[in-house]
């Protein structure tokens, strides 16, 4: 009887550890959702706003590839 509770201790201990670190693990963040702005554009340059960010861009070429919410911006 002592040695059945003294299992279920154990596995209910093995269960709980393995929960807390499973939730612990780090989330996937939502890819950004770039759109074109066409107000913001300058000359060649094509403004592009993130729709999950908010992280602006300027690109000839298409949209971003990544996300740049990151990105430390320069001081002026």
């Amino acid at each position: 009887m002592e040695t059945e509770q003294a299992v279920l201790l154990l596995g209910g201990l093995f269960a709980f550890i393995i929960i807390i670190l499973l939730g612990r693990r780090p989330r996937r963040a939502k890819r950004c959702r770039w759109r074109k702005s066409m107000t913001g554009s300058r000359g060649s340059l094509i403004k592009y706003t993130c729709a999950t960010c908010g992280s602006e861009a300027y690109r000839s070429n298409g949209k971003p590839d990544s996300c740049l919410a990151k990105l430390k911006t320069p001081g002026l």
